[in-house]
């Protein structure tokens, strides 16, 4: 459980693919709202996954402590931030030390994503970025998954 912030975080943001893209004018972390649009983002997908009783067991021990889950937020922004061409920098866990023991299966990790998309569709992210954001989620999920024993 005390690795729930950084199973949220690994799957919606570890965005490597946008540092280059955000050195243009028109960067995704501009598009975005920079830092104040992406806390508005992160803020209401925590708030969607807590509230969501398919994977609100790895949120719980972050949501009960006010400390916690501040760094968690501010981690998950950091690295939204930084993927999408921000002057941030995110210095979390790598996605796979992260997750390790989590049990995290493909159903939660899909689940995660609908709480993304629901967050980026509130706010209004355009499908071009939303497309670029959620394309970055397929390969992860290799890091976050863990295999069911056979």
């Amino acid at each position: 459980m005390r690795y729930f912030a950084t199973f949220a975080l690994a799957l919606a943001f570890a965005l490597p693919a946008f540092a280059a893209q955000g050195k243009k004018a028109d960067s995704l972390y501009h598009r975005l709202g920079e830092k104040k649009g992406i806390t508005a983002v992160v803020n209401d997908f925590v708030g969607n996954c807590a509230a969501d009783t398919r994977i609100n067991k790895f949120f719980a021990a972050t949501a009960a402590d006010p400390k916690r889950l501040k760094k968690f937020k501010n981690n998950m922004v950091d690295q939204i931030c930084e993927a999408s061409g921000g002057k941030c920098k995110y210095k979390g866990k790598d996605m796979t030390t992260a997750h390790k023991g989590m049990g995290v299966q493909e159903a939660d990790f899909n689940a995660l994503v609908e709480n993304i998309v629901k967050s980026l569709d509130k706010f209004k992210v355009a499908e071009a970025d939303k497309g670029t954001l959620l394309g970055v989620l397929g390969p992860m999920m290799n890091q976050i998954v863990e295999k069911k024993a056979m």
